[in-house]
């Protein structure tokens, strides 16, 4: 039979072909999210050379357990709860708390989004970016890790609170609490900013 598949194999798919012992599915599962992950573990490590190790070390975790996986969640949701998990255990290994949230990868309208100031933002009020920057990346340093999790899972993975929730293994409600107090503080360190 011709191997004609137009359709890219769907996650439950590569995974149900690990969990048969298929090793070439898992590297096109690492293929897929390698970036992801990657720029996930770069919220709270820097050092590029750390950051590619902790990410191995997660898929390497993954690898491992995917055998008790059992698509209660979605694979991605799951293996960012992993990618998150070693990340904060290599940092307590090396007694440091997570760096800055590093918001270069936003655009000015997401960034004022995250400030609170989606209402009044014109474009020349956003010439403020650099300090903006500065300022959001300060602020989101200083959450409390749970609501710095919660928060950069939305504004820079884009996951919904259900997906977040999962990650985080909590409920939906505390999801929603934990981003609108981050983004509460986020917001009141940069209101001095705006301010004319």
């Amino acid at each position: 039979m011709g191997e004609h598949k137009t359709q890219p194999e769907t996650d439950a798919e590569l995974v149900a072909r690990v969990q048969r012992g298929d090793k070439r599915a898992f590297d096109l599962l690492v293929r897929k999210y390698q970036q992801r992950i990657m720029a996930l573990i770069s919220r709270y490590i820097r050092n590029r050379s750390e950051i590619a190790d902790v990410a191995q070390e997660a898929f390497i975790k993954a690898y491992r357990a995917l055998p008790n996986f059992r698509g209660d969640s979605q694979f991605y949701t799951w293996l960012y709860r992993i990618a998150i998990n070693s990340a904060k255990n290599y940092l307590a290994a090396q007694s440091r708390r997570p760096q800055t949230a590093n918001v270069d990868g936003l655009e000015p309208e997401q960034l004022a989004d995250l400030a609170g100031q989606t209402d009044n933002a014109s474009p020349e009020r956003l010439l403020l970016t650099a300090e903006l920057k500065r300022v959001i990346d300060e602020a989101i340093a200083d959450l409390p890790e749970e609501l710095r999790t919660a928060l950069l899972l939305r504004e820079f993975d884009g996951l919904s609170y259900e997906e977040i929730a999962e990650v985080m293994e909590c409920p939906i409600g505390t999801v929603r609490s934990r981003i609108f107090r981050a983004r509460d503080a986020v917001d009141r360190r940069v209101a001095p900013l705006m301010e004319t």
